[in-house]
């Protein structure tokens, strides 16, 4: 494929997964393209989940990604936004169309023993973030507006409509 070749459409879906305390659980990555200030790899934040696989819906594959993961296998609550456009902090560049689904656990309880062998791009780790800790973090979280949908979501509401958000990286 050329450099200016458009990147290939994946349909994704991912979970926004909320412990009982209302911490988000976020996904650390190494970016294999972009590079820090002081030029080490680049390293940002995003929701578990992936592609597609043929077959399946966005639910059923949110649901297989959170069992891969995390080792959950949990319910797959509402559509609560979405984000959709070329993303290139991974290893492929993608047209990305996202699905992003609310999911709470009954506990904090993961395991992600299996998330590096299921992901083609560096994972450096989890965490369960606040919502004031992602509303003031410097740190970099893919997609922009994600802290103001999960800031609404802790709150207990859902969106009328799926929010729209847009990749920071573009």
């Amino acid at each position: 494929m050329s450099d200016s070749a458009p990147p290939p459409i994946r349909h994704i879906a991912r979970a926004l997964v909320f412990d009982p305390r209302d911490r988000l659980l976020l996904i650390q990555y190494q970016s294999v393209h972009a590079r820090a200030a002081d030029g080490t790899p680049a390293t940002f934040w995003f929701m578990p989940g992936g592609g597609l696989e043929a077959g399946e819906s966005h639910v059923e594959a949110c649901r297989r990604e959170l069992q891969e993961e995390i080792g959950r296998d949990t319910e797959i609550g509402p559509l609560v936004a979405t984000c959709d456009g070329p993303f290139h902090l991974f290893k492929q560049s993608r047209d990305a169309r996202e699905r992003y689904y609310r999911v709470r656990l009954p506990d904090d309880r993961v395991d992600t023993s299996r998330l590096a062998e299921t992901e083609d791009n560096p994972v450096l780790g989890t965490r369960w973030w606040t919502i004031e800790e992602l509303c003031a973090t410097e740190e970099h979280i893919e997609p922009a507006g994600l802290a103001d949908v999960a800031r609404f979501l802790a709150e207990g509401r859902l969106p009328e409509a799926p929010v729209t958000l847009a990749w920071r990286d573009a």
